[in-house]
């Protein structure tokens, strides 16, 4: 199947956010740096969790429902390792919402009915607290989007209503001390950043995208490796990042898939998977 460049590099943008998320989270400084919770505080997981449902989507049109059970479970085993060095990890939350939520929602029919009920969830998962909990409604509506494929016209209109609401959001929260206030500031910032994303469609970021599973699990080692210390976030996240876009380029003129990702793929499908690209491929 093609890639859609485009969301490799929306992929790609997320693998940005949440490592200077992450890496901010575990620094050993104070946690009150405006710019970070206004600007990138619950704007990157939203993200993640809208294009896992997509990518299911994807991964549904050319597979059967076993195949798909077992790629969660492998992904269930791989958070469940990284949670032996990385609290943290979010890999099993979406394995496990995987399997209780996307998996009974592919048997629902695609549209209206999948996507009224991506809302209904997501809105209780903002009431309640957001979170993991926001996870479930995000895969919902990721996968009525892949199906629906909207066009690029709604991109702008969609950056400004969204920009819009962040903005409103976020400086209502302080004075309404409301969480789920917040949420919806993180919601809609997430919804502003994807909608610049895909309208811009930076090439750059699409090697960081198609090795996310690689760069996010090596970017909680570097975390684990240099917290918690007192060492500048964005030096450490700007070096992770900069070694881990080199690689990706590295990596991808020589081969097809991430090195996490060609062994999920091949666990998923159990059988050896070629990944070494030929001359005519490169």
């Amino acid at each position: 199947m093609t890639r859609i460049r485009e969301l490799d590099a929306l992929r790609g943008f997320a693998v940005c956010g949440i490592m200077l998320v992450n890496t901010w989270q575990h620094h050993e400084g104070p946690k009150g740096e405006w710019w970070v919770e206004t600007f990138f505080q619950g704007r990157f997981y939203p993200i993640f969790s809208l294009l896992f449902g997509i990518s299911f989507v994807l991964v549904l049109r050319g597979a059967s429902r076993w195949v798909l059970l077992r790629r969660l479970l492998w992904l269930l085993l791989f958070g469940l390792i990284q949670h032996t060095w990385y609290e943290g990890e979010v890999l099993t939350d979406y394995a496990l919402f995987g399997l209780g939520v996307l998996l009974p929602a592919s048997f629902l029919s695609a549209g209206w009915p999948i996507l009224v009920l991506g809302v209904a969830v997501l809105g209780w998962g903002t009431w309640m607290g957001g979170g993991i909990l926001i996870i479930p409604g995000l895969f919902l509506i990721g996968m009525t989007l892949m199906e629906w494929r909207p066009g690029r016209r709604w991109l702008l209109p969609g950056f400004g209503v969204s920009a819009a609401v962040s903005a409103v959001f976020t400086w209502l929260y302080p004075i309404a001390g409301q969480w789920w206030i917040y949420v919806v500031a993180g919601l809609a910032g997430a919804a502003a950043y994807s909608t610049a994303i895909l309208y811009l469609r930076p090439r750059w970021l699409e090697p960081l995208g198609r090795m996310a599973l690689t760069n996010y699990v090596t970017g909680t080692v570097v975390i684990v490796l240099t917290g918690p210390t007192r060492w500048p976030v964005l030096a450490v996240t700007g070096v992770t990042l900069l070694a881990q876009l080199l690689f990706s380029w590295w990596w991808l003129s020589r081969f097809r898939y991430g090195p996490l990702e060609w062994a999920w793929r091949a666990l998923t499908w159990w059988k050896p998977v070629g990944n070494r690209l030929v001359s005519s491929d490169r």
